[in-house]
């Protein structure tokens, strides 16, 4: 059955481009700079063009381009970690598209680092062979947004910042362009274009620990969700296993790429531990190991443990983590000679707006790519650094779509679960983190995650948004509700969803998406 159009939302444009991207993260700029080809293209971001998830990211990004590895292998580790979910169709692409999108961006001026004159390949878990190309050590996210960024720098390219997209644009059942908030003067303005897309990333900020930057609201999720476009698989979330977890300091990603040099994770009598829970021990899946060290956590009443790194005498930590050895000494730690005291974070969410492998949505004229799609790539568990790779492949097909002039939606899935999630906000930011850690976080139950949806549920409505906090509170109860809502439906445990009242895989009753619509 098609995704219902529940309003009609149009106004005399102001302005008239090709395409409108939103979203200044790799997927968004990597959009634009292949789409101006056919025209002008209008760049949207709330904050300013460098303020995304993109920055943070630190281990690489995954392509099997090294002599020993294929597109095969790459494949089947993508497929096993996303434990029973992954659209093989989809993840097939990904793998086969991956070596020519590293080439482009090396042409867009992203420099990998070298060893020996050949590209340096690191480890992370769950990968079968050594694929993972980075940039800056473990800057490569920064080194990409850079590059890109000053790529956009083009007669074709429009970039407005501090622009708040507060609604899409639907005409007859077809995005048309948005609506925005124009946040230095308060004024709203109009935008139109032949095609829309959403490259808004992912949500760490609905829970209390997070990598995520302040930015990673959910917004273009919450966009497209209110416009009738469909959400699927949005109960599985990522926690990335080790996040500094140090009173006074701020949550800061610590790589995988360092279990991936060998680092071991120890629990508070120094014991390594992950032999007790999988084979693969510190490169098991994150979801395995996560839960591990939140087993751990529980046994010795504690608020974290250890990544061990002092063993690494092969290895220059401060040059090969170039990042992570500078933060941890602004906190008094030296990964050299101390351990790092480690706890589970919010990173990834594997679900989002269902595209096809194009990045059509279901709605026409909305695309999506990157962590604010849902290609089904993933599965219920990304593998690692799939994630930016995910957003140039489906990126540029997302371009290439638009320039064949085919149009068209995603098929409707099968079976569409019709929602209302309501239109409360919390009173504050920190209120919804905290109730969704409890909730909805690493393990969670019948009764924590009731108890969330009714919270979120008599919160009141705040009226009209017209500022930035105010709209990313709103759509973040929507976002919020609508996963909780999934996550009580889905009575089984399988990758980023762990019921610990359903602590089983259950095949037979749910190898399947959820898919989500508004009522």
């Amino acid at each position: 059955m098609p995704a219902p159009n529940p309003r009609e939302v149009s106004a005399p444009a102001r302005s008239r481009y090709s395409l409108i991207v939103i979203g200044s993260g790799i997927s968004g700029l990597f959009v634009a700079l292949e789409a101006r080809k056919l025209g002008p293209v209008l760049v949207l971001t709330k904050g300013s063009i460098d303020d995304c998830n993109t920055r943070w990211a630190q281990g690489g990004i995954a392509a099997a381009v090294g002599p020993l590895d294929s597109t095969a292998q790459h494949l089947a580790d993508t497929i096993a970690a996303g434990d029973g979910l992954v659209d093989e169709e989809a993840a097939r692409v990904l793998c086969e598209e991956a070596p020519a999108r590293i080439r482009d961006l090396v042409q867009y001026g992203v420099s990998f680092d070298s060893l020996g004159g050949e590209v340096a390949l690191g480890r992370e878990a769950a990968h079968s062979h050594s694929r993972i190309l980075h940039a800056g050590g473990d800057r490569t996210g920064a080194a990409i947004e850079t590059a890109l960024s000053a790529a956009v720098r083009d007669p074709q390219i429009t970039v407005l910042d501090n622009t708040l997209v507060t609604s899409l644009a639907v005409e007859r059942g077809r995005v048309t362009g948005v609506e925005a908030i124009a946040l230095q003067t308060g004024a709203t303005e109009y935008y139109e274009a032949d095609a829309v897309v959403l490259g808004t990333g992912g949500a760490g900020q609905l829970f209390s620990h997070t990598t995520n930057p302040q930015v990673a609201t959910g917004d273009g999720i919450a966009l497209a969700f209110d416009a009738g476009a469909e959400v699927a698989d949005i109960e599985f979330y990522q926690f990335h296993p080790t996040a500094l977890r140090l009173e006074g300091a701020p949550t800061f990603l610590i790589s995988e790429a360092v279990r991936g040099e060998g680092a071991i994770l120890r629990n508070h009598a120094g014991e390594a531990f992950m032999a007790r829970y999988h084979p693969l021990r510190e490169l098991a899946p994150r979801d395995v190991v996560a839960r591990a060290i939140v087993a751990e956590m529980r046994r010795e009443n504690a608020d974290g443990q250890f990544l061990d790194c002092t063993g690494l005498k092969s290895v220059d930590l401060a040059a090969r983590f170039p990042g992570i050895h500078a933060f941890c000494s602004s906190v008094g730690i030296d990964m050299r000679t101390q351990p790092i005291p480690v706890a589970p974070a919010a990173h990834y969410l594997m679900g989002g707006v269902r595209t096809d492998i194009c990045g059509r949505t279901t709605l026409p004229g909305l695309f999506a790519c990157g962590e604010t799609a849902c290609t089904g790539v993933h599965g219920a568990n990304r593998l690692a650094s799939n994630s930016l790779m995910e957003t140039v492949v489906f990126g540029k097909r997302v371009v290439e779509h638009i320039a064949s002039g085919e149009g068209g939606a995603a098929r409707s899935a099968p079976s569409l679960s019709p929602i209302s999630p309501g239109e409360g906000a919390p009173p504050t930011h920190a209120r919804l983190q905290d109730l969704m850690w409890r909730s909805a976080g690493i393990e969670r139950d019948a009764s924590s995650m009731q108890d969330g949806l009714d919270t979120i549920n008599s919160w009141d409505h705040p009226g009209t948004p017209t500022t930035r906090p105010a709209f990313e509170r709103r759509q973040m109860a929507r976002l919020s509700a609508l996963m909780l809502h999934a996550a009580l439906a889905r009575t089984e445990s399988r990758g980023g969803h762990y019921r610990s009242d359903y602590p089983s895989r259950d095949d037979a009753r749910w190898r399947r998406q959820q898919v989500w619509v508004r009522e």
